[in-house]
């Protein structure tokens, strides 16, 4: 008997340490090697080739929706001009997505409503709160909002470079996970570099569950010290299998999901 016990205890032992080194591989933009990024048809097709998480980037506009955009400004990746934050909604409908060479689409800017709405629950996704300053003024409460309506908090975390923001999440009581995106940590200080400089305490920063760095900035030391604390840790963006640096990652941001699978 006791023999059959231990045994039970070593499956389980083998089974939980196969999941916790299972990779997640993240579609980046909702599969960006293939035009166009962040849109809805881009996402559905990522899901319906088997993908498990979808990363996404999310603005505001001025009349405080949350919409699916990556860029600041809508000049490169629209038949319009201007500022996401400084446009309404109705304005943002109205413009098309341009495909490479410049040309518009029938793809719209999709709300964060709407993506929800079309995911269902099919995968996980990861949603990168852009900007700074005023520009994220109250997205959080809305953020909160709109995941809650489509009772989607355990298939989502929020990333973002702006400590701020996740902050703000957690003290607002965000029932998801939080990620911290960084491009590098500042040698011999407790720093991390995103565009700006933010402290860097995997121990002490509880409310933050993984530490997501540049794929050429994250050493594996660094990585086994932020999986030491209790932490996840995700790299991007990578393109194929080949950009590894090392193992001892959580998760992988790609264009090329199916390069991974």
């Amino acid at each position: 008997m006791k023999n059959v016990f231990f045994i039970l205890l070593l499956v389980i032992a083998t089974l939980q340490c196969a999941a916790d080194n299972r990779l997640l591989v993240v579609a980046h933009r909702g599969g960006a090697g293939s035009e166009p990024e962040n849109t809805l048809s881009r996402i559905e097709r990522s899901i319906a080739s088997g993908v498990e998480a979808v990363e996404v980037d999310v603005r505001q506009t001025k009349d405080g929706h949350i919409v699916v955009f990556h860029d600041a400004t809508v000049d490169a990746k629209t038949n319009g001009s201007g500022k996401i934050s400084e446009m309404m909604l109705d304005e943002v409908r109205l413009l098309c997505i341009t495909d490479e060479e410049g040309r518009a689409t029938s793809e719209r800017i999709p709300t964060l409503d709407e993506l929800l709405a079309l995911v269902g629950g099919r995968c996980k996704l990861l949603i990168e709160v852009k900007g700074r300053g005023n520009a994220t003024t109250g997205i959080e409460e809305r953020l909160i909002d709109v995941i809650e309506k489509h009772d989607a908090s355990s298939l989502i975390a929020v990333q973002s470079f702006d400590i701020r923001v996740l902050k703000r999440l957690h003290a607002k009581g965000a029932a998801f996970p939080l990620e911290k995106l960084a491009v590098f940590k500042v040698p011999l200080l407790p720093l991390l570099f995103d565009g700006s400089l933010s402290r860097f305490s995997p121990k002490k920063q509880d409310y933050i569950s993984s530490y997501n760095f540049h794929k050429k900035c994250l050493s594996r030391s660094l990585a086994k010290k932020i999986r030491k604390a209790g932490k996840e840790v995700k790299i991007w963006t990578l393109y194929t299998p080949d950009e590894m640096p090392h193992e001892i990652v959580n998760g992988v941001i790609t264009d090329h999901p199916e390069l991974w699978q």
